[in-house]
């Protein structure tokens, strides 16, 4: 898959993207992941990326001509995605879609954003990481590369991995649910044991609770997805009745 992504501090990106598993997936060629700076397209001596905005206001603008001429100059794949507060918000399942594609765009606003001919004109959609206002779209770049490229065939090693985590639209604990909890080695800390049923070596009853557990948590801490996902079904609450709540 590539990935390219427009922005005036390309540093911010490369620092994170050459790490960890989306690091490993560009060593391994499975993410090409392509960063590209405005200001290498400017023809004045400053570099100038930014104006005031028609009509007076505080803070400056981005402008046009230079993310114009980088998209023309390197040709980046489509989709163009502006990240910005106005976009459709950015979840697992739109995660899932974009990983199926052979690449897209990511477009970093900066101050008080983007000339709007650029939303128009240049860019295909927009996407929002949160209700949340941040200094550019750098850290949201990075998450949206983070979430989709871990779902890339190869990326993550073991594919079974993506298949029961939270939000999963195909993993066993059902759409939209949160993760199940996980523990590991010691059996035992200060007083706290892992639940017997995980120590029991029957993979059908770790299956059950697993999934229960997941049915709880989801309940308690996100009963909007609940309510998305059209409530529990009977057999559903009848797990949750065998399997009662670790104190999620």
């Amino acid at each position: 898959m590539r990935i390219d992504v427009i922005s005036i501090f390309p540093d911010m990106i490369d620092s994170v993207v050459g790490v960890g598993v989306i690091g490993r997936g560009r060593a391994a060629g499975l993410l090409d992941i392509r960063l590209h700076d405005p200001r290498d397209v400017t023809t004045d001596a400053h570099r100038t990326v930014d104006d005031a905005p028609f009509g007076g206001g505080a803070g400056m603008v981005m402008t046009p001509e230079p993310l114009f001429a980088t998209v023309e100059r390197v040709d980046p794949p489509r989709p163009i995605l502006l990240l910005g507060p106005a976009g459709r918000r950015f979840d697992q399942r739109m995660a899932a879609q974009m990983a199926e594609l052979d690449g897209f765009t990511l477009l970093c606003g900066r101050y008080e954003g983007v000339d709007h001919r650029v939303r128009q004109h240049l860019c295909d959609d927009e996407l929002s990481v949160g209700d949340y206002v941040l200094a550019g779209g750098e850290v949201a770049a990075l998450a949206v590369i983070e979430a989709v490229g871990r779902l890339v065939p190869g990326v993550l090693g073991n594919e079974d991995s993506t298949g029961d985590e939270s939000f999963s639209p195909t993993g066993p604990e059902g759409t939209g649910l949160l993760e199940y909890p996980q523990y590991t080695r010691p059996a035992e800390f200060k007083g706290w044991e892992v639940p017997a049923v995980l120590r029991s070596g029957d993979h059908a009853r770790v299956a059950r609770w697993r999934r229960a557990q997941a049915l709880h948590r989801t309940e308690a801490h996100r009963p909007d997805l609940v309510v998305e996902r059209g409530g529990f079904s009977g057999e559903e609450r009848a797990l949750m009745a065998e399997f009662p709540s670790e104190g999620l």
